[in-house]
């Protein structure tokens, strides 16, 4: 089965496709996720019998989550293809991700904090893991929105 790992909550955007759940091709891109993802996916629909999506729904850029969302859900719902969610800090190592100025997003137990960060703390990049069989995907695909109503 082909699935589809997209994580733009963070430049460069990753894209991967994985086959029986190994990486079988990868995909960075650098820009903004509104202007990359309709050529590549027209591309990988080309290329692939695309069974499943998995795209990060949360922490980070709320424009590019929802971008995001809103594109895969609409090739999720016109294709039939199964959408899911992760949240980021699955491939970052549960590094802290950015948030606004110099606050970010920090994991703490199974609570996200923003805040700023400590003195000693390290900020790890996204990576795409080479097998997807161990991670925690989620059925509820709407962007979740860390942050207070300002």
């Amino acid at each position: 089965m082909i699935e589809v790992l997209v994580i733009t909550i963070s430049n460069p955007l990753l894209i991967g496709v994985y086959e029986d759940k190994k990486l079988l091709k990868e995909h960075k891109l650098d820009g903004k996720t509104s202007d990359l993802l309709p050529g590549l996916f027209t591309e990988l629909l080309k290329q692939f019998n695309i069974k499943r999506i998995t795209y990060v729904n949360s922490p980070g850029s709320f424009m590019s989550i929802k971008v995001a969302y809103i594109f895969l859900k609409t090739i999720s719902i016109t294709k039939n293809i199964e959408l899911r969610a992760a949240y980021g800090f699955e491939f970052n190592e549960n590094s802290p991700i950015k948030a606004l100025g110099k606050k970010y997003f920090i994991k703490d137990g199974d609570e996200i904090k923003v805040d700023f960060l400590e003195k000693d703390s390290i900020i790890r990049d996204f990576k795409l893991p080479m097998c997807i069989e161990k991670y925690n995907f989620n059925e509820e695909t709407l962007p979740i929105y860390n942050l207070p109503a300002v």
